[in-house]
C-alpha cells in the first residue's frame, strides 16, 4: 500500500507522515514545493519527496503515481491572502489532487477540512453539533468559503471505486506545533498583548490534540464506512477557551489575559481592518492584526458531537488533555518556550 500526504511540512501533516512510517503499513510519499522545511520528514527512512504544487498538475500526476490512499492537509490557512488565492489554493488545487489521485487508481481520499466551514458570518453558539447542520449562507472569511467549497469538491468525488470524506477537527494543537492556534494565543499572551474577549461568559471549544485526529485519519482510511461523508474530530474533553489559557499561562508562568475591551470598539475595529485588508497589495502581503473570523473564535461556544465518527470508523481520543498538556508543555521548555517560537516564526 502507498499513500501520498500533502502539507507534511505542517504541524498535522508531519505528525501524520511519521505516524504512517511508523506504523509500516504503507510507503509513504509526501508532496513538498521546494523551498519546504520538512521538519526532518524527508530523513525517515523510505519517504519519497516529490517537490511540485497544488497549481502544478504535472506534479499531481506525479506524486499520484502508484498511491493508494490520499491524505490531503495542505491548505491556505492564515487570513493573509486574496479571495482568489484562497480559491486556486484551497478549491482548484483539492479538485487538481482528486482528478489526478483518481487518474492514477487511488482507491481513498481523506480530506482534513474544519468546523470554519459551517460557521456563519452573522452567526452565534455552536453547541455540541452534528454533521445534519448545514454550510451556512453567508461565511465568516474567504479561508471557511473555500474550505466549505473544498469539503464540497472531496465529498462529490465519492464513487464506488474511489471513496472520499472529511474530517473536521478544530485548533489542533500539542507537542511540536509551532504556529497553530494555541501557539499564537500563548505568544500573545506572554507578551502581554492578548485582550480577554469573554465579555464575562463562558466560551466552549471542542479542540483536538494532534495525535487523536493523526488516528482518525488513518482509521478513517481503513473503514468501508466513510465514502461520502463528513466527521467531527475532536478531544474527549469540552474546553473552557479562556479557562484553558488561563491555566497554561500559568503553567508557563505567564499573567492570564486580563483586559476587556469595549465589544464596540473590537466591532469598530474588525471593520477598519476588513476595509484596508480588501485591497490586495495589503492583503496578499500580511496577515490583519484582528479579524472577524478570530474574534468569532474567542467569543463563540463550538463545541462538536463525534458520534458518527465513532460509528463509522471507530474513532476514540488516544490521548487525554491532562497527557497532552504535560507532554506540550514539556516540548515548549524544551524548545525555549513560546517566546522563542514568537520570535522565530516568519
Amino acid at each position: 500500500m502507498k499513500a501520498l500526504v500533502t502539507g507534511a511540512s505542517g504541524f498535522l501533516g508531519g505528525a501524520l507522515a511519521r505516524r504512517l512510517v511508523h506504523d509500516g503499513e504503507y510507503k509513504v510519499s509526501v508532496l513538498a514545493r521546494p523551498t519546504s522545511d520538512l521538519h526532518g520528514i524527508d530523513e525517515l527512512a523510505g519517504v519519497d519527496v516529490v517537490y511540485g504544487d497544488l497549481a502544478d498538475a504535472a506534479s499531481l500526476q506525479r506524486a499520484a503515481a502508484g498511491v493508494d490512499v490520499v491524505f490531503h492537509s495542505a491548505a491556505r490557512v492564515d487570513d493573509r491572502g486574496t479571495r482568489a488565492q484562497f480559491w486556486e489554493e484551497n478549491v482548484r488545487g483539492t479538485q487538481r489532487l482528486l482528478t489526478s489521485a483518481r487518474e492514477a487508481g487511488a482507491s481513498r481520499f481523506v480530506f482534513i477540512s474544519s468546523p470554519s466551514a459551517l460557521m456563519d458570518r452573522d452567526g452565534g453558539d455552536q453547541m455540541n453539533i452534528d454533521e445534519s447542520t448545514p454550510y451556512p449562507r453567508r461565511y465568516l472569511n474567504r479561508y471557511s468559503e473555500t474550505k466549505a467549497a473544498a469539503e464540497r469538491a472531496v465529498l462529490a468525488a465519492d464513487a464506488t471505486d474511489f471513496a472520499t470524506c472529511a474530517l473536521r477537527p478544530r485548533a489542533i494543537w500539542g507537542a511540536g506545533d509551532r504556529s497553530g492556534p494555541i501557539v499564537r494565543l500563548l505568544g500573545r499572551t506572554a507578551e502581554g498583548t492578548l485582550p480577554d474577549l469573554s465579555f464575562g461568559r463562558a466560551v466552549y471549544a471542542s479542540l483536538c490534540h494532534v495525535d487523536n485526529i493523526v488516528d482518525a485519519c488513518v482509521k478513517a482510511a481503513a473503514s468501508e464506512n466513510v465514502g461520502g461523508k463528513a466527521y467531527f474530530v475532536a478531544d474527549a474533553e469540552r474546553t473552557d477557551v479562556w479557562g484553558f489559557l488561563g491555566e497554561v499561562a500559568g503553567r508557563l508562568g505567564y499573567p492570564p489575559p486580563s483586559r476587556t475591551p469595549d465589544p464596540r470598539v473590537i466591532a469598530a475595529a474588525v471593520a477598519a481592518i476588513e476595509t484596508v485588508w480588501r485591497i490586495p497589495a495589503v492583503a496578499r502581503r500580511w496577515s490583519p492584526p484582528l479579524s472577524r473570523y478570530v474574534v468569532a473564535l474567542m467569543t463563540r461556544t463550538a463545541t462538536y458531537d463525534t458520534t458518527a465518527a465513532a460509528r463509522d470508523f471507530g474513532y476514540r481520543p488516544v490521548i487525554d488533555r491532562e497527557r497532552g498538556l504535560t507532554e506540550f508543555l514539556a516540548w515548549l521548555r524544551s524548545v525555549g518556550g513560546v517566546e522563542e517560537l514568537t520570535r522565530s516564526r516568519p
